[in-house]
């Protein structure tokens, strides 16, 4: 691939990316790019999270160098979200469901280096730049910039405001040409950009995927059980939940099950050859055969396409694609046992 092939993987299927000149001068350079996207262990994964990991395959196929970091600190920084004693184990889960994703999602998990926060972030000279960092910047600025991520309050704990200035260093410590990322670590990355030229480093250029809406309408919460499918949802659960979905007749904003679709369905059926395929009796006007996204988007936007006929093929396309991911935690009970207790125990 070229440059511009390459450069069109890593901005595909993104919501913003800092800046698309810079991503194209990466692969110009005499090296070969390294990205980097940080999840810190805490609660279980769900599609969401896999729209973000699918991402990785492209990084790979381009040719990029990929680190994932379990942040096991930041964990138990934003908010104590993670007990002490459950980092190790959550991070044990978060590797493997990360991998079975990047598997499903066509690319090679054997093409992504794993670390944790607590292999490097608790000795020099992260120790010493952290400090650095925490010297000069003010109270205001590292809540600004955490406020999509971490938990925040009017009395927030001096967790919440570290682990920010981490997660920025974290981009220079990994040695990242590219930080990838869902849009609300924005701040965050803003923030690296703004402060690693001080201490020595290169700014990152920055990849962030879009945050998928609920399917109840508006935004995706991890508390709520029918906002999000989970990773190890049946298909019963799947169809359930995208059949109860928010989905407005001709209307895309807010809407779920079309998010689904774009950024998860589309591009892995499009790795596959695959094409979606809505099953409609002949006195409706038979099936519908899409190869691309926008394709189906002015169907429904029209009104040829009719939510009632979508969800059904959605859902199915939905399980078909988290299968080898919920087969793969399933077949491992101790696994999802060990890390989460309170549910699975």
């Amino acid at each position: 691939m070229d440059t511009a092939e390459r450069t069109e993987l890593v901005t595909r299927f993104t919501q913003e990316v800092i800046e698309e000149a810079e991503v194209a001068a990466l692969f110009e350079g005499e090296t070969e790019p390294t990205a980097y996207i940080g999840y810190a262990p805490t609660g279980e994964m769900h599609i969401g999270h896999f729209t973000t990991m699918r991402k990785l395959a492209d990084f790979i196929d381009a040719g990029i160098d990929v680190t994932v970091l379990v942040a096991d600190l930041h964990a138990h920084l934003d908010d104590a979200k993670s007990p002490f004693g459950l980092l190790d184990a959550r991070s044990d889960y978060y590797q493997t469901a990360i991998e079975s994703m990047i598997a499903a999602a066509g690319g090679d998990p054997e093409g992504v280096s794993f670390v944790r926060g607590t292999e490097f972030q608790l000795e020099e000279p992260y120790t010493l730049d952290l400090y650095r960092m925490l010297a000069e910047t003010t109270l205001s600025r590292a809540q600004r910039a955490g406020s999509e991520v971490v938990r925040q309050s009017d009395n927030p704990k001096l967790g919440g405001l570290v682990y920010t200035l981490m997660q920025a260093l974290d981009v220079a410590a990994l040695d990242a040409d590219i930080a990838y990322g869902g849009i609300d670590q924005r701040g965050i990355y803003m923030l690296a950009r703004e402060q690693l030229p001080a201490h020595g480093y290169d700014k990152p250029t920055c990849v962030f995927a879009p945050l998928l809406s609920g399917l109840s309408g508006g935004k995706m919460s991890a508390s709520e059980a029918g906002s999000k499918i989970n990773l190890t949802d049946d298909d019963d659960d799947v169809a359930d939940k995208i059949n109860g979905a928010y989905c407005p007749a001709g209307e895309t904003e807010e809407n779920g099950v079309l998010e689904y679709l774009r950024y998860l369905v589309f591009p892995i059926f499009g790795e596959r050859d695959q094409q979606f395929v809505i099953e409609r009796p002949e006195e409706y006007g038979g099936d519908l055969v899409y190869d691309d996204y926008d394709a189906l988007e002015d169907d429904f936007v029209s009104g040829e396409l009719h939510p009632a006929d979508l969800k059904p093929a959605a859902s199915a396309a939905i399980s078909d694609i988290i299968d080898p991911v919920r087969t793969r935690l399933l077949d491992d009970p101790a696994l999802l046992a060990s890390a989460y207790p309170e549910r699975h125990g």
